[in-house]
């Protein structure tokens, strides 16, 4: 969620305007979801152990979502950019309204990465501060 809420400063920091639709949208720097999944399964490995199989299924669940952020998503996240400019040199009438795919769907490597970091290390800080 904080990642959410960085991001979506960030761009307002950067233009100056507020675009509230990015509090909430995917993709982007960092990936909010690698964030989560990744302090999930530390949590789990503080509280149940890392040979729970508790913390195995977390750690699996994780991996099949950064996989999917990078790969998945991302790739359909370029097929709607192409879509779109497709759609947009057909259209007979300029002022023809069409419905836009939305194109930042996914995540570079880097970006699911980093995600990944700062919610192993959110995770490690939590327990720092609590312990």
């Amino acid at each position: 969620m904080l990642i959410q809420v960085y991001k979506g400063l960030e761009i307002f920091i950067r233009t100056g305007r507020w675009n509230l639709r990015r509090f909430v949208e995917t993709g982007g720097m960092p990936s909010s979801h690698a964030a989560s999944v990744a302090a999930l399964s530390t949590e789990v490995a503080f509280h149940q152990g890392i040979r729970s199989i508790l913390f195995g299924v977390t750690l699996y669940f994780s991996l099949v979502v950064m996989y999917d952020a990078a790969g998945l998503r991302r790739a359909a996240g370029r097929h709607a950019v192409v879509l779109n400019r497709l759609i947009g040199q057909q259209l007979e009438h300029p002022e023809q309204e069409t419905h836009k795919l939305m194109e930042l769907l996914g995540h570079t490597p880097l970006e699911v990465a980093v995600g990944a970091i700062i919610g192993v290390s959110t995770s490690m800080l939590w327990h720092w501060v609590h312990a």
